[in-house]
């Protein structure tokens, strides 16, 4: 990856919906360099997927909870299985595996307490080897971005 393609990047994480003859002109390429350029970077996994971010309040989804999961066992399987399931769970929208006082932090995101505490009861506590789970609910959200610093 050169220069040129860190800017290709940088430039679609600032402005996602350019067309690739207005992205080209933002580097200095002609449209087919630019192009070629951007499916190499797809290709190889740079650019893993393109996504649409919604504002989660005007869609009913007002409620941010970072739940830490501690386990009781820590052989393969069971962490296999705990890792689909958070993946097959709509409303854990990040979990990270993490070293410290947890094992597993996740971003849930709920339309109320309520559905939350529900999500808890019957889905949370019981994924597999969870031995507790600790929740904190964000008041406001100060930051959220997909770009990162290239």
């Amino acid at each position: 990856m050169d220069d040129v393609d860190r800017k290709i990047l940088r430039t679609l994480q600032a402005e996602p919906r350019l067309s690739m003859q207005a992205l080209a002109e933002r580097v200095g390429l002609s449209h087919t360099p630019c192009w070629r350029r951007l499916r190499k970077l797809e290709e190889a996994g740079i650019v893993d997927t393109r996504a649409l971010v919604l504002d989660q309040d005007a869609v009913g989804l007002p409620i941010t909870v970072f739940a830490h999961l501690k386990l009781r066992q820590h052989d393969e399987a069971t962490l296999e299985a705990l890792e689909r399931a958070m993946v097959d769970c709509a409303k854990i929208i990040e979990c990270f595996s993490i070293a410290g006082s947890s094992d597993y932090i996740c971003r849930i995101v709920v339309e109320s307490i309520a559905a939350y505490e529900t999500l808890l009861k019957k889905t949370l506590v019981h994924l597999p080897g969870v031995s507790e789970v600790n929740s904190q609910i964000a008041l406001k959200r100060v930051k959220l971005t997909a770009r990162l610093p290239i």
